[in-house]
């Protein structure tokens, strides 16, 4: 097993495999902030918190992660989804389980039309293989987005530190007054955005910034799903820029790469 990645404000869906002869190649999706501890509670039981699904088929295996949600109602929603395909108004397209095919193929089939569907393609997701005898190939035609990048081994969740009251103060008054870098007119703390390099002295209207970097994009969107810092160039998602705003995350030198602006996000157009 590989070292484990660290995964700031970890907010994840997972896939379980049954490797009980009894039961085996059934399937579990869930959600979790932690899915070492939550590998562990389906293990054990009910009585260790483990779901009524799980209990008493185990041993389980976690086969794969989908990571990078801004907040556990995001999450909590592609889970529903996954679970329930044919419920879910924004997967109509997805074909019922064929006879001969494997649940766990099934499942992936799902994913992969999900990861290719609004609001889930746009924000900045991650697939994760955790086992390398779990990994297929996905269908032809629904590959993951260029975005989403394809990750193996274990995660490593933790929680950012909360700024103190005193350090709180001193970045307010940092950004008491601000100039917007692309249209130069005065910016408020609520109405900026950052660049993710600590180094970067960018501060945007969230609109200037937006029109900045859907120069790029499809006609017709509302909001851009990746580009450039309009100050130090570095490669950017737009929904790494939300979480950096709500304060999913501390701002990242260059070589690392509300909920109402999740729902802005996730509007269809």
């Amino acid at each position: 097993m590989t070292d484990a990645e660290v995964v700031e404000n970890f907010f994840g869906v997972y896939l379980l495999f049954c490797t009980n002869p009894r039961y085996k190649g059934r399937t579990y999706i869930g959600y979790t902030v932690n899915p070492n501890r939550r590998l562990s509670q389906h293990n054990r039981g009910t009585k260790a918190g483990g779901a009524w699904k799980t209990s008493n088929r185990g041993p389980w295996e976690m086969a794969m992660l989908v990571h990078g949600f801004p907040n556990d109602i995001s999450a909590l929603g592609f889970e529903w989804a996954w679970q329930h395909p044919h419920k879910s108004r924004r997967l109509r397209r997805v074909t019922h389980k064929k006879p001969r095919e494997p649940k766990y193929n099934f499942c992936l089939r799902v994913l992969a039309t999900m990861l290719r569907t609004r609001p889930w393609c746009r924000l900045p997701l991650t697939v994760r293989w955790i086992k390398s005898e779990y990994i297929r190939d996905f269908p032809p035609g629904l590959e993951p987005p260029i975005h989403i990048p394809i990750a193996h081994g274990p995660v490593k969740p933790v929680k950012v530190k909360e700024l103190t009251d005193q350090q709180s103060e001193e970045t307010e008054e940092e950004e008491a007054e601000k100039t917007c870098t692309l249209c130069l007119a005065a910016v408020e703390k609520t109405d900026m955005m950052r660049c993710l390099s600590s180094a970067c002295p960018l501060a945007a209207h969230i609109i200037c910034l937006a029109r900045e970097m859907l120069k790029k994009d499809s006609p017709g969107t509302l909001l851009p799903l990746e580009g450039y810092c309009p100050s130090c160039r570095i490669p950017l998602l737009w929904g790494d820029l939300v979480r950096l705003k709500q304060g999913c995350y501390q701002q990242k030198e260059p070589e690392g790469k509300d909920e109402d602006w999740l729902d802005f996000l996730s509007q269809d157009v």
